[in-house]
């Protein structure tokens, strides 16, 4: 007779993956953010983070809902980019 162990899903929160963001792709999405904000000092909104791509570090802002990522594409979110703005 077989027994078979049914183990729960892991569920994983996005913060447990900030820590392996690679350092020039937080620099890139910082540099993208603040080439926003200089342009468009009259906008206030907090975006979500920077949708980067890790092989060109061009990216875009996302402000609003989970992003959807093509499969070179990672996201950077705001509070890794806050983290070192005031530093």
């Amino acid at each position: 007779m077989a027994y078979s162990q049914k183990q729960a899903p892991v569920q994983t929160d996005e913060a447990d993956f900030d820590f392996l963001l690679d350092p020039s792709l937080i620099r890139s999405a910082r540099s993208i953010y603040t080439t926003y904000y200089e342009v468009h000092p009259e906008l206030i909104q907090r975006p979500l983070g920077v949708a980067i791509d890790r092989f060109t570090y061009r990216g875009k802002l996302i402000f609003s809902g989970k992003p959807i990522l093509l499969p070179q594409e990672c996201f950077v979110p705001f509070s890794q980019i806050e983290s070192d703005l005031y530093s």
